[in-house]
């Protein structure tokens, strides 16, 4: 069976690829099915840098194909923050909890029609004479003032969906996948591994 390796050890994130990749007819693998794998430093100024980076780097170790998302929550109150540092707002070793205090408290004075953001995914898909492609996908919503919802990982206990009229983690997990900027660049992303796939021998 073709297999391609989800450049990430975050279960909730392997979950959630799964689900979208559905249908393919591929095996889902990640960091953990390969303990000796390098972790790979997010040293680029994008998304698309990240992304391109890790899909590379363990493509290049597992020989094997590669699938990176580099995705985070871009604020426009705050600059565009915490942008490419999402997952490390709080500090390197922060908890989901601790990077959505952070977020809420740079936000404490923000009135509620100032707090637009957007989630941001960027794909790389990457073989073994190096990347295949580069997918984006984008979600647009609010802050919320405080955490709601027990769903999801992240920032979705404070990031408002207006077509839902909930947090992404009060929704589904196929609500959110619906809607959501990893759900929109997966899509974009399927096309890529299914022409990966025919060109295999």
């Amino acid at each position: 069976m073709f297999e391609i390796v989800v450049s990430s050890r975050n279960k909730e994130k392997k979950r959630e690829l799964k689900a979208l990749l559905k249908g393919l007819g591929i095996k889902v693998l990640d960091l953990n099915d390969f303990p000796g794998a390098p972790e790979v430093n997010e040293t680029g100024k994008t998304f698309e840098a990240n992304a391109k980076l890790k899909a590379l780097k363990i493509a290049e170790y597992t020989k094997r194909p590669a699938l990176a998302d580099d995705s985070g929550l871009v604020v426009k109150a705050l600059g565009g923050k915490p942008g490419v540092r999402s997952a490390r707002f709080a500090g390197n070793k922060a908890a989901y909890e601790d990077n959505n205090r952070k977020l809420l408290k740079l936000l404490e004075d923000v009135p509620g029609n100032k707090r637009g953001a957007k989630f941001v995914s960027v794909v790389a898909v990457a073989g073994p004479k190096g990347v295949v492609g580069i997918v984006r996908g984008e979600c647009s919503g609010r802050i919320t003032l405080s955490p709601k919802g027990r769903n999801g990982f992240g920032y979705d206990p404070v990031f408002f969906s207006p077509k839902f009229g909930k947090t992404f983690a009060e929704l589904s997990a196929s609500q959110k996948n619906s809607i959501s900027h990893r759900g929109r660049a997966l899509k974009k992303a399927r096309t890529i591994i299914s022409r990966l796939r025919r060109s295999r021998p």
